[in-house]
């Protein structure tokens, strides 16, 4: 039997249906929400996910500028934008895009974003207070993965989850939000010793690595519940995720890739920004 299928299209639509609605409010009363979206980059994956921010934005009602400083942008000038967009009273919310420039660090740039406009949680005080419990933005793509479970009614407290992938992106944020929610977690990684035997121990499998196929059946404990958080470019232009699809006939209930995870995650900054504009 093929897993269930955990659709995102739905709770994003509602999601950006929310935020619409406080643009509009917000518009009225004289403080219209503004994101600005920092690239650096000729990446043409990057430039389409940028593009859909954009779209995303208008249809909500909320102005998005795109601040593009091109692939050759000294790490200075990328850090100058990011301090004069954080003073800029006009702009509710920031979004570092990556990749970036040889020799720039996310952590290092982000540091740079105010943490009341950084709606992607890349600061790493924004981390910081994730980590601590503390109110903060969290990266949007690590609590997609919670608001999917969540929409579709999957229990997630006393479940053992497991995260493959660490970065501070998604595996590390998704790992807090969900022990936050009272998983039992365990976080893995490229030195993790048997990864498909410790793997196969989840409940909930979080598949964050960005390597495609690397999710096979065995894997997945049978009916379990994963969430592909993988967006891997084919030859054809398609996306495909991190878990093999074959996956599928082990698991009990698996994000799609598209139509899963990635419009929750837009929509989330589309919110985010809107909770920043509100102060």
């Amino acid at each position: 039997m093929s897993a269930r299928p955990l659709s995102g299209k739905e709770l994003a639509a509602a999601i950006r249906a929310d935020a619409a609605g406080q643009a509009a409010e917000l518009a009225a009363a004289g403080r219209p929400p503004r994101l600005a979206v920092v690239t650096a980059t000729a990446d043409e994956s990057s430039a389409w996910y940028v593009r859909s921010i954009v779209n995303a934005a208008g249809k909500a009602g909320i102005a998005c500028e795109v601040v593009d400083l091109g692939p050759e942008a000294p790490v200075a000038a990328v850090r100058e934008r990011l301090e004069s967009l954080s003073a800029d009273g006009r702009v509710s919310g920031i979004i570092l895009q990556t990749p970036l420039p040889g020799g720039a660090k996310l952590e290092d740039l982000a540091s740079s974003i105010a943490p009341g406009k950084d709606v992607d949680g890349a600061n790493p005080l924004s981390l910081g207070r994730l980590a601590a419990g503390l109110p903060a933005f969290a990266p949007a793509t690590a609590e997609a993965v919670v608001r999917i479970l969540e929409h579709h009614g999957v229990e997630i407290a006393g479940r053992h989850a497991v995260v493959v992938g660490r970065s501070t992106v998604v595996g590390k944020p998704a790992a807090h939000l969900l022990l936050d929610r009272d998983a039992t977690v365990t976080v893995c990684h490229s030195r993790t010793a048997d990864l498909a035997a410790v793997a196969a121990t989840g409940d909930i499998l979080v598949a964050a690595v960005g390597r495609a196929g690397l999710i096979t059946s065995e894997h997945v404990k049978p009916g379990a519940v994963v969430v592909d958080v993988g967006t891997n470019p084919t030859p054809d232009g398609g996306l495909v995720g991190d878990v093999d699809p074959a996956a599928a006939e082990r698991a009990g209930a698996l994000t799609p890739v598209p139509g899963g995870v990635g419009p929750v995650t837009t929509a989330l900054l589309l919110s985010h920004t809107v909770r920043a504009a509100r102060g």
